[in-house]
């Protein structure tokens, strides 16, 4: 095993969405790490060592522990932070959403967005079907400013990485979609400072070099 680093070592890769759900937490919470950005074709071998499964985003804590979840890596971010507005209001409730998020609308994602890596797939299908899942975002949306109410919450960060991917991918059709109200929560978010300060490039990470710590 690596050595044991001194404060708390965040691997991830810039255009991931989970990798962009832990960003988001860390910097909001302001927990200093050292940000590692990782080439998925070229992994460090220290970021193998301490998740095996070769994903990110990974985070390594002072006392050894590794957290390779994004969402383990939110709550943790969060939790070292006095009673984080993110984590008010109804939790049953945003993580439901999230669980659809990364099961049901993360399936029909990957079938839209890369039909070419699955046997038998008809892209615009897919595409109808999570179309269904951000038709009921847009009508939360059109009773509260948020997922959650009236303040920004959990599920709001965990989601909007995945509905940019979704958008981005054909965003003139996205945009004539009957769904105003989850069209302006993702343009505010995508226009924030907090997500321009997680989107900022990175070199990759090489060993031995000094480390680069965010935020």
């Amino acid at each position: 095993m690596s050595a044991t680093p001194e404060r708390p070592i965040l691997y991830s890769f810039r255009r991931c969405p989970y990798a962009m759900r832990a960003r988001l937490a860390v910097w909001s919470a302001g927990q200093t790490c050292e940000l590692r950005e990782v080439v998925l074709r070229d992994k460090p071998p220290s970021l193998l060592t301490y998740s095996p499964k070769g994903t990110v985003p990974v985070l390594v804590l002072p006392n050894g522990d590794v957290i390779d979840e994004s969402l383990d890596i939110m709550h943790w971010a969060l939790g070292c932070s006095e009673a984080h507005p993110w984590l008010a209001g109804d939790q049953a409730m945003q993580m439901a959403l999230i669980e659809r998020n990364d099961t049901t609308f993360k399936h029909h994602l990957d079938r839209y967005k890369y039909p070419n890596r699955y046997d038998d797939v008809d892209a615009l299908a897919h595409r109808a079907a999570a179309r269904d899942i951000l038709h009921d975002l847009d009508g939360r949306l059109g009773v509260h400013r948020w997922l959650a109410g009236d303040q920004c919450g959990l599920a709001d960060m965990a989601l909007a990485p995945f509905i940019r991917q979704f958008a981005n991918h054909d965003r003139a059709w996205f945009n004539t979609q009957p769904w105003p109200h989850l069209i302006a929560w993702l343009d505010a978010i995508l226009e924030s400072d907090s997500f321009a300060a997680i989107m900022h490039k990175y070199p990759q990470w090489h060993a031995g070099e000094p480390p680069t710590l965010v935020p």
